[in-house]
């Protein structure tokens, strides 16, 4: 663990995230697993969120309690296969807004390529969670979080299933101020830029398609 990489090593994350990278894990044990695996990442990435108190009414007597303070967090999926982490977090935190950001990878540069942005209002004062289950080359993640710190946003976490070392990399040079939250650093790209050992490509392996 560092200031810039968290990594989750809680024997469930990592006992599913092994179910998940097996070739043979069917799409929908998949997309369950990738559920629940984003909402206990999400315990980590939400440890620091700002508490005030209320005062409350218990059964035996009045008392002053924690509850959320500021804005509701903004939780923003980096389409489209952010799109499976996104009900992990919202089952934590349902009073969250959702936000998307649409990018593709162009096969041939691995640059990303901006087709759709759409975020909540007031993003300025609210924490974002950017969510993707794959930190790989890296530029999409770096392109997604400087589409939001131009829309306002200035406090940014970003949770991700599967890391390299290349990915973290590139984010901590372009936003060392984006803390990153992920079950597994893994070992280092190939030469069409995915993850090894990895686990596929996400976004087929949670929508069945290839």
């Amino acid at each position: 663990m560092t200031d810039h990489l968290t990594v989750v090593d809680h024997p469930l994350v990592q006992h599913k995230l092994t179910i998940m990278r097996k070739k043979t894990t069917s799409t929908s044990e998949f997309r369950q697993l990738l559920k629940e695996i984003t909402q206990l990442l999400a315990y980590e990435i939400t440890r620091e969120l700002p508490l005030t108190t209320t005062t409350i009414d218990t059964p035996m007597e009045e008392m002053d309690a924690p509850i959320l303070a500021g804005k509701k967090m903004a939780l923003v999926s980096i389409l489209r296969a952010g799109n499976g982490m996104l009900d992990g977090v919202l089952e934590l935190v349902p009073s969250a807004r959702v936000g998307f950001v649409g990018l593709y990878r162009d096969e041939v540069t691995l640059e990303p390529v901006q087709y759709y942005f759409k975020v909540p209002q007031q993003i300025s004062d609210r924490m974002v969670i950017a969510v993707d289950p794959m930190l790989a080359t890296g530029n999409s993640s770096v392109a997604a979080v400087e589409l939001l710190k131009q829309a306002g946003a200035t406090d940014i976490r970003f949770l991700c299933l599967l890391a390299s070392p290349e990915g973290v990399a590139r984010m901590k040079e372009a936003h060392p101020d984006v803390p990153i939250v992920t079950a597994s650093l893994d070992r280092q790209l190939n030469e069409k830029g995915y993850i090894l050992p990895g686990l596929g490509d996400a976004g087929d392996r949670m929508f069945g398609t290839q």
